[in-house]
C-alpha cells in the first residue's frame, strides 16, 4: 500500500525553527538523527517531539563509538585504534547539521537531520567519520578556489519479496523483479513502475532530485540518476536515497540490493560518479578552458584527472571496498577494468563528457556498494594532489579498452587493493595517517572474515573429488 502525501504538512527542507513549530502543532512527533557509518549505512536515534521541546538538541545525541569500527554484521573486530575494549568503547557525539533537516514523507509526522561526529564533549570532530573525511577534502578544494560538484548514478536489483524472506531462504534461488534484459526498454520500468513511481515521488517530496530512472542491463536491474550538487549535498542525497529506497521497499514487502555482484551471471551494479569543479562562489566551470581554447579541458581539469588516473589503484579501497566489489570488474561487462580516460567511451574507467560549462568526467570505477563520502573524498583528494604536483595527463585511450593489454588495470581483488593502499604514501598524505590506518584495518578485517569462511562452491568442488 503506497504512502499518500499529507497535503497539510510541509515537505522537503525545513529550518530548525519550523521543526519546533511543527512539533508544537503536533504535525511532527519524531526526529531521526542519523550519521553515516563506514559501510555507508545510516545509524542513529529517533528523538521524540516532547523531548525536543524540553531540551536543547543543538549539541545532538551520544552513541557508542564502536559504530565507526564494525563490519556489516556489527562485530567489534579487534585492532581499531579509535575504539576498543582498552578504551572502554566510550561515546561519540552525533551533532545535527541543521542545513540537512528534512521532512520524511514516507513516515507519519517524521523529520530527519544528518549529523557530524564529534568527541563526546563536542570540541573536536572525529577524523575517521566518513562525512568528516569528505568535508576535509572539500575544504582543501576551496583553498584552491574550487568547489566540487558531483552526481551519483546508482544501479540496483529489485525483488518482489521481503528482506526477511530472502534471509530466511539463505539468499538462495533469489529472483529479481524481471524476466528479460530490457536495458532502456520502457517496458522494463513499466513492470515495476508503481514502486519506482512511488520512490521518485517520495524523494521529490523530500527534496531529493531524481533526474531519471531506467531499465538496466540485466533482468530486474534498474538505474536511478540523482541531480548534481555540491559535493557534501550530493553525498548526503546519495545516502538518503539508498536508505529511503530500502525503507519504502520494506513498507511494500519488497527488497532492493545495491550489492556490486549478486550472482556470477548477473550484470554488476555500478555507482558511476560525475564530477566537475566550479570556481568557488561562481557557476563557472573550472574544468572548461573556454570557447577559443584548442583543448576544451583546462589545465586544472587535466591535472585533476591525471591525479585520479595515476592513483586509482592507491585509492581503490574507497571505490571498491569489499570482497564482492571486485567480482563486478570483468571484460566486456559494462564495468571497466582499465585505468584510462577517454572521451565518451564506456570501456574506459574515466569518461570525459559534456560541453562548455557542463564539461566533466564520469568515473565508472565505483560500484553501487560504495560509501559516497569515501568515494567522493578519494576522487577529490587524488585530483587535488594532481593539481598540486602538476601531474601531466596521459594520452587519451582510443578504441576498446578491454582489449588493450598495455593499459593499467584496476586491482583484481580486495587483497591487491589492500596492498596498494598499505604501501601508498599518497593515501597517507591526502587522507592523513589516522584515516589511512583505520580504513586499512577495516579492509583487512573484511578480507580476514571472508578468508576464514568455507563456501558452498568449495564443498561442491572438493568434497568428493579432493
Amino acid at each position: 500500500m503506497f504512502k499518500e502525501i499529507n497535503p497539510n504538512i510541509k515537505t522537503g527542507d525545513i529550518s530548525k525553527d519550523e521543526l519546533l513549530e511543527l512539533i508544537k502543532q503536533d504535525k511532527i512527533d519524531t526526529l531521526v538523527l542519523g550519521f553515516c557509518d563506514m559501510q555507508g549505512r545510516l545509524m542513529g536515534k529517533r528523538i521524540t517531539g516532547d523531548f525536543i521541546l524540553e531540551n536543547d538538541i543543538d549539541e545532538g545525541t551520544h552513541f557508542c563509538n564502536y559504530l565507526l569500527g564494525t563490519n556489516f554484521e556489527m562485530d567489534t573486530n579487534d585492532g581499531f585504534e579509535y575504539m576498543n575494549w582498552d578504551k572502554g568503547y566510550g561515546d561519540y557525539l552525533a551533532s545535527p547539521d541543521w542545513d540537512t533537516l528534512k521532512i520524511v514523507p514516507w513516515f507519519e509526522k517524521t523529520a530527519m537531520v544528518f549529523c557530524d561526529v564529534y568527541t563526546v564533549d563536542g570540541s573536536e570532530s572525529i577524523a575517521i567519520a566518513p562525512r568528516t573525511i569528505l568535508k576535509e577534502q572539500i575544504k582543501k578544494a576551496e583553498n584552491y578556489g574550487l568547489s566540487p560538484h558531483l552526481a551519483s548514478e546508482l544501479e540496483f536489483y529489485l525483488f518482489n519479496d521481503s528482506f526477511e524472506n530472502i534471509d530466511k531462504n539463505g539468499y538462495e534461488h533469489i529472483e529479481a523483479a524481471g524476466h528479460l534484459n530490457e536495458d532502456y526498454n520502457l517496458l522494463q520500468g513499466t513492470k515495476n513502475e508503481p514502486i519506482y513511481q512511488e520512490i521518485r515521488s517520495q524523494m521529490h517530496h523530500m527534496g531529493i532530485v531524481i533526474e531519471s530512472s531506467k531499465g538496466e542491463a540485466y533482468k530486474g536491474q534498474h538505474e536511478i540518476n540523482l541531480k548534481y550538487a555540491h559535493a557534501l549535498k550530493a553525498a548526503d542525497q546519495h545516502l538518503m536515497f539508498k536508505h529511503g529506497m530500502k525503507e519504502i521497499c520494506i513498507q511494500n514487502d519488497k527488497a532492493v540490493t545495491f550489492m556490486a555482484k549478486p550472482y556470477a551471471e548477473w550484470t554488476g551494479s555500478s555507482g558511476h560518479i560525475h564530477l566537475s569543479m566550479m570556481e568557488k562562489g561562481t557557476q563557472s566551470n573550472a574544468f572548461y578552458a573556454g570557447d577559443n581554447a584548442e583543448n576544451p579541458m583546462s589545465d586544472t581539469m587535466q591535472h585533476f584527472l591525471a591525479g585520479i588516473v595515476k592513483y586509482t589503484k592507491d585509492f581503490a579501497l574507497m571505490y571498491a571496498p569489499y570482497v564482492n566489489s571486485y567480482k563486478r570488474f570483468a571484460p566486456n561487462s559494462w564495468a571497466p577494468v582499465s585505468i584510462a580516460w577517454s572521451r565518451d567511451n564506456r570501456s574506459a574507467g574515466y569518461r570525459v563528457v559534456g560541453y562548455g560549462n557542463a564539461l566533466r568526467f564520469e568515473s565508472r570505477i565505483s560500484g553501487a556498494d560504495m560509501n559516497p563520502y569515501l568515494a567522493y573524498s578519494a576522487l577529490i583528494g587524488a585530483g587535488l594532489y594532481g593539481i598540486e604536483h602538476k601531474i601531466p595527463l596521459p594520452a587519451e585511450l582510443k578504441g576498446n579498452a578491454y582489449e588493450q593489454d598495455s593499459v593499467d588495470r584496476i586491482p583484481s581483488s580486495l587483497h591487491e587493493a589492500i596492498l596498494q593502499w598499505k604501501n601508498s604514501d599518497v593515501v597517507k598524505e591526502v587522507l592523513g595517517e589516522d584515516v589511512a590506518q583505520h580504513y586499512l584495518h577495516a579492509a583487512q578485517s573484511e578480507q580476514n572474515d571472508y578468508d576464514s569462511f568455507v563456501t558452498t562452491w568449495e564443498r561442491s568442488r572438493y568434497f568428493e573429488q579432493s
